[in-house]
């Protein structure tokens, strides 16, 4: 007679429930607990079911997008995007049922949406925008992209670095977006015109992408001898201040700017939105843009060529990076060679930004 799960389930004096965690590997289980199923599983010599095992890997109509904040117009492009090549009136047939997944930002959120997308057995996962920055949460997640992975699911990485999972020698589907080159670009524009005093309203320090804009306007500092070890470029990192990705950390961030120094000419915003918070705070303490502080910002958010004035930024091309991650985890598009393409920016010169002017007291 076959030996059963319950008999394994029994010899081991835990739940079947267990044994079967035990034995797919995605749910963690007490190290001791773990070899007494293994070791049950051998005096047994249990013969795993590949029939039900093989539909249990088998995956669903769903794919999943977890986005940091869905009222984000960054993330809303994305996923609106994302969601016409994926869902069930795409061009395409086999639609499939998007779940866009709001983290708010969180750590924990994000890994939670990953477990749960896990046990729907997700046809697909797109993670978007950027990663934080902490080695524990990378090797959490990529616990469980690994999982995911191994079941069957596509995995599309969209405005984050690229990840390998353990075992592997190429990185997950990787669209990368240019940040630190167009945030290079962004300031060496603002040098070109002869500003000097320039203030960085920054993101939150743990996210990959405020890293890799910050580091792109240091680099167009540094290639103006304003970089590490010099009075200039000491004096530029008193100009930067992090704070959220909102329009109220951009007013907050620039009233404390304008307390360092009065003399700042040009201020660049984390991303659009928090510029229209930059520009507003000049506003309130009645300078004008561009007139007494040059303003700019990134993305290109669809406001950003109607705001006044219209806003100097950096254009990610949002909604096909999103039409192509949708492609992707659909199958319906070869991954990039080596697994990983990077999104090219475009620098996108309007009204906010102009030469410095002397400005009043």
């Amino acid at each position: 007679m076959a030996v059963t799960l319950a008999d394994v389930a029994a010899r081991a004096g835990v739940s079947s429930a267990t044994v079967s965690r035990v034995l797919n590997g995605n749910y963690p289980v007490a190290g001791s607990t773990r070899e007494r199923v293994q070791r049950a599983v051998a005096e047994l010599d249990y013969v795993v079911n590949g029939q039900a095992r093989a539909l249990a890997a088998a995956t669903s109509d769903l794919v999943g997008v977890l986005v940091n904040d869905v009222a984000d117009p960054f993330f809303g492009l994305i996923a609106s995007a994302l969601q016409a090549e994926v869902g069930v009136g795409a061009a395409e047939p086999g639609g499939k049922l998007t779940v866009v997944c709001n983290t708010g930002g969180s750590p924990e959120a994000e890994l939670t949406y990953l477990t749960l997308l896990e046990r729907q057995r997700a046809a697909g996962v797109v993670l978007t925008g950027g990663a934080v920055d902490s080695p524990a949460h990378s090797t959490a997640v990529l616990a469980r992209l690994a999982r995911l992975a191994a079941s069957g699911t596509r995995i599309v990485l969209c405005g984050r670095p690229a990840l390998t999972l353990p075992g592997e020698s190429a990185p997950l589907t990787t669209l990368a977006f240019d940040n630190h080159g167009g945030a290079r670009r962004l300031t060496e524009h603002l040098l070109s015109l002869g500003h000097r005093r320039i203030g960085y309203v920054t993101g939150p320090p743990e996210r990959s992408t405020t890293g890799h804009r910050l580091a792109g306007h240091r680099a167009a500092l540094a290639g103006h001898g304003m970089g590490p070890g010099t009075d200039a470029g000491a004096d530029a990192d008193q100009l930067i201040v992090h704070g959220g990705y909102d329009r109220n950390a951009g007013f907050d961030a620039t009233l404390e700017l304008l307390r360092r120094d009065v003399g700042v000419t040009a201020i660049v915003a984390a991303n659009d939105t928090v510029a229209l918070g930059v520009c507003a705070a000049l506003r309130d303490r009645g300078l004008s843009v561009p007139g007494d502080v040059s303003v700019a910002g990134f993305d290109d958010l669809p406001f950003s060529a109607d705001a006044s004035p219209a806003l100097t930024t950096v254009r990610i091309p949002l909604q096909e990076a999103g039409a192509r991650a949708g492609r992707l985890v659909m199958g319906r598009t070869a991954p990039p060679p080596g697994g990983v393409a990077t999104i090219a920016t475009e620098l996108m010169v309007r009204g906010s930004t102009a030469p410095p002017a002397t400005r009043r007291s």
